[in-house]
């Protein structure tokens, strides 16, 4: 295992052991929300096929990662150096089962859920501070709300179901 904690601070240190929920964005791309589970002065994330989705990801070597505190507002924001957990490793045979230990609604047992991993190429991320975080009066003022995205997903709007008839004066 390295010491990835030379980049950390007691804010993200704490910020980190409470989140369950991440922000992460990859190459000045959107920000998008991930399931994370803290470990040894890291975030790890799962992403790949039968798991959450994380564009660029498992490529990239750093990224920027927000976590919310208790009230539910953002309250840091830090660069992360991203690494992959390979598996077949050491390093994958104590993390893995982990990991997949606080994966909330897996099917089946830990050992079967590390293994699908592995079999179908699924990316386990270290995300470890490698910087100084922004927080407090240092993060943006705004709510840094993007529009939706485009999406060929599109619904027509229906007339609102009625129980009773409703008589027309």
């Amino acid at each position: 295992m390295t010491d990835d904690t030379q980049g950390s601070t007691p804010l993200v240190d704490e910020a980190m052991k409470k989140a369950a929920v991440a922000w992460v964005s990859v190459s000045g791309g959107p920000a998008l929300a991930l399931w994370c589970a803290p470990l040894e002065g890291a975030l790890l994330v799962v992403s790949g096929p039968g798991e959450q989705a994380a564009p660029g990801l498992s490529d990239a070597t750093e990224a920027q990662v927000s976590l919310r505190g208790d009230h539910g507002g953002r309250i840091v924001t830090w660069p992360a150096r991203v690494s992959q957990v390979r598996p077949g490793t050491e390093e994958w045979d104590t993390i893995a089962p982990l990991v997949a230990a606080k994966r909330l609604n897996a099917a089946g047992p830990t050992a079967d859920l590390v293994a699908r991993w592995a079999a179908e190429g699924c990316a386990v991320n270290r995300l470890a501070p490698a910087g100084t975080p922004l927080a407090g009066t240092e993060l943006p003022a705004d709510a840094q709300a993007e529009p939706p995205r485009a999406t060929p997903a599109v619904r027509a709007t229906r007339k609102p179901f009625r129980l009773h008839r409703v008589r027309r004066r």
